[in-house]
């Protein structure tokens, strides 16, 4: 099981990684919240970084300063 989040709510979100090409032929790796499962569920936040909620509920990454 990955990492979990669950908002104000009572809605819980899974932590995803996700590795993705850019047009300059780069890659980037992007970190997200999602309801649902998958392969590229992670189980630990990322270092140097705290999981802040949006208004809307939404679990966001924040960077810790």
């Amino acid at each position: 099981m990955g990492y979990t989040f669950t908002n104000s709510k009572g809605t819980t979100y899974q932590l995803h990684r996700r590795q993705v090409a850019l047009g300059n032929g780069t890659s980037r790796t992007l970190h997200f919240f999602s309801p649902k499962g998958g392969d590229d569920v992670i189980d630990a936040l990322p270092e140097g970084y705290t999981v802040v909620e949006a208004k809307t509920g939404l679990p966001l990454l924040k960077k810790v300063s």
